[in-house]
């Protein structure tokens, strides 16, 4: 069997069709049939060399798929001890890593030994189909991998395993929010998806913070109480903030942005004993200045979060298939594109921004 997939060659090259031959599966292995892939925002930051990779590489990690083939050893179950065979329809950690590893066993399996990010991975002549820009994708073993309902749909389900997946994480980062006060900076698909979740948690008032207008107006959708237009220069915002609730500030700020200025902000605007939970910072910015006595004298925390756990994937998958109708999901994809039209589909991701791009495969 051979099967075609997207050569990544660096920022600013064409990418490249390739066939290449399916090799035979090792132990724990299976072959996947790619049918959606959606562009992550670190897909488009990757391409535009904001983030650097090695190069070549298949990009797409955001996948949905059905099974083709099992190896002969792998036990046939998901991770919830569902039967896998062929033609299930599956979403999987974008990782796979030792799952005997010190990370691992503490709760922290995408900072495992012989970690290995679909998505992300080298392209060599032996390591071949590990991205979501390809017909097929190689599952290796220590990958969590998940049954999905037949009937959600592939854009909204090819999200699952990073954006979704990443929120869920967070919200777990950020303990009961049952009646909390809650700001959120950076609408995207992170950022929608939190106040999703935040609702559904029980948050009795979600601010929405972004720059674009058109993204606040999303978020209303999406359980946002309240919007908040940022703007530079603007220092009255956690003071407005601060002026609103009993507690005299959030209970707890999501940075989904990466924005240094979002995230020093968010801490200005904390309540005592509130949390910051930052997922965003995934690429290259200037260091934060931040206030050290104001941390120790409100008990302030500060959480990061990379990826997800197995935990997080899990709670991922429930909250989608129970909510993607209750929010719109679908309309986060905004346009579809076809394998032969990547490169059409980079560049209309990075001129209109759109939450999602899709690749149908």
């Amino acid at each position: 069997m051979t099967g075609k997939q997207i050569a990544f060659n660096g920022p600013g090259l064409a990418m490249e069709m390739l066939e290449a031959s399916i090799p035979e599966l090792k132990a724990g292995e299976i072959l996947i049939r790619n049918l959606y892939t959606t562009l992550c925002g670190s897909d488009l930051h990757t391409y535009s060399g904001k983030r650097i990779e090695l190069c070549p590489t298949i990009l797409g990690h955001e996948i949905v798929g059905e099974i083709v083939k099992l190896s002969g050893d792998h036990p046939g179950v998901d991770h919830a001890g569902r039967p896998l065979t062929r033609g299930s329809m599956i979403t999987w950690s974008i990782f796979s890593s030792d799952p005997e590893s010190h990370y691992a066993v503490n709760g922290i399996p995408q900072k495992g030994d012989n970690l290995f990010k679909y998505g992300h991975a080298l392209l060599t002549d032996k390591e071949v189909f590990h991205g979501g820009l390809a017909e097929y994708c190689i599952l290796k073993a220590g990958t969590c991998i998940l049954k999905i309902p037949d009937h959600l749909p592939l854009p909204v389900a090819a999200t699952i395993n990073c954006a979704i997946a990443t929120v869920a994480g967070s919200i777990r980062l950020a303990g009961d929010l049952q009646h909390k006060n809650v700001v959120i900076f950076g609408m995207g698909m992170l950022g929608l998806t939190c106040a999703a979740m935040c609702k559904e948690a029980g948050a009795s008032w979600i601010g929405a913070a972004d720059v674009h207008q058109k993204r606040l107006n999303d978020a209303l959708s999406f359980g946002a109480t309240e919007t908040i237009l940022l703007s530079d220069g603007d220092d009255s915002l956690s003071k407005d903030i601060t002026e609103n609730f009993s507690r005299k500030g959030a209970d707890v700020v999501f940075d989904m942005s990466g924005s240094p200025e979002a995230m020093e902000t968010g801490l200005d605007m904390l309540a005592i004993g509130g949390i910051a939970v930052w997922i965003g910072a995934v690429f290259k910015n200037r260091k934060l200045q931040i206030d050290a006595e104001k941390i120790i004298r409100r008990v302030l925390t500060i959480k990061g979060l990379h990826n997800y756990n197995y935990e997080d994937f899990v709670y991922a998958l429930e909250f989608i298939s129970a909510n993607w109708q209750q929010y719109p999901f679908e309309q986060t994809i905004e346009k579809e594109f076809d394998l032969d039209s990547v490169d059409e589909a980079f560049q209309y991701a990075l001129k209109h921004k759109p939450l999602r791009v899709g690749i149908r495969i």
